[in-house]
This record gives structure tokens, sequence and C-alpha cells, in this order.
């Protein structure tokens, strides 16, 4: 799409491009079409790039590690955004209105709803896998959020498949 309007990239990585050009309004206007038309975005803002970078790094970490979360969530982040954990969290809290944390501890429970309703993994382990403290934590953490217990979540997709 950049050579197809004249661009020329200096840099392309998975999710980012830079271009030797200053864009001209048209330019940048084509261009946000153009990744439109392709399902993508152009971003410009710094803050919500780098915002967007921590919920990646998140995601990533809680939904493609199979290995246990061992590693502090700010050292995690600090090693893949590149930036100290104070800034990251007043920036991502500006930006997207949640805190790192929060946005943390509802991707563990999407995690743990995924795992639970693959039935592969029982509490123990599901716990284990996602650095909980123990099966109590997570079943209240769980709880707390959403109103439901595990085995009662579990049980509702039971109903589900039966009705």
């Amino acid at each position: 799409e950049l050579e197809k309007l004249g661009l020329h990239q200096t840099k392309i990585e998975l999710g980012e491009a830079e271009v030797m050009e200053d864009l001209s309004i048209e330019q940048r206007d084509n261009l946000s079409i153009s990744l439109k038309n392709i399902g993508l975005e152009l971003m410009e803002d710094r803050k919500n790039i780098l915002a967007d970078k921590v919920k990646t790094a998140i995601i990533d970490l809680i939904h493609y590690t199979d290995d246990q979360i061992k590693i502090n969530l700010s050292d995690y982040l600090r090693e893949k955004v590149y930036h100290n954990y104070a800034f990251l969290s007043n920036l991502f809290s500006e930006v997207k209105g949640t805190t790192i944390e929060k946005f943390y501890l509802s991707q563990k429970l999407e995690r743990v709803k995924e795992l639970l309703v693959y039935d592969e993994l029982n509490l123990t382990d599901i716990a284990y896998k996602l650095h909980y403290s123990s099966v109590a934590h997570l079943s209240n953490q769980f709880k707390k959020m959403t109103g439901l217990s595990p085995s009662q979540f579990k049980n509702l997709k039971y109903q589900r498949c039966y009705t």
C-alpha cells in the first residue's frame, strides 16, 4: 500500500511502518483510506501506539505463552515496550481509561474462562499455569469479577450444550 502511494518505507515491522517522506494531509488521508480498505488502521498518535503495544504484550503473555507466567508484570512490560513501568502505567490509564493491572486481570480471567471451556485442565492446573497463588485466590477473583464460581461458569457451558 505504501508503494502504491509512492511512499518509501525506512522500517517495517509487524503493525508498524516508518516512511521517509513528511506526509501531506492529502497523503495521510489517502494512506488512511487505503489501509482501511485492507482492514488496517493508521495510528499516528504515539500515546495510542504505545498503549496498544502494552495491550498486545499483555495479551501475548496471557493467551499465547504456554509456560507458567513467572516474570513480574512491570519487568515484562519494561522488557517488551522499552519504557519504565510508571510511565507506561500513567499513559495506559490515560489512553485506555483503565489501569494496566485491571486490564491484566481481565485478560487472565478471559484465559481462565477459555481453559475452563476447553476442559483440558483442572482448576489447580489452571491456577498454576496462570500463576495464581492458590486455587482459592483464582476462585475468589473469578467470582468477584464474573459473579460466578469457576464451577458454576463451567456448568453454564454444559447447560447450553444440552438445551
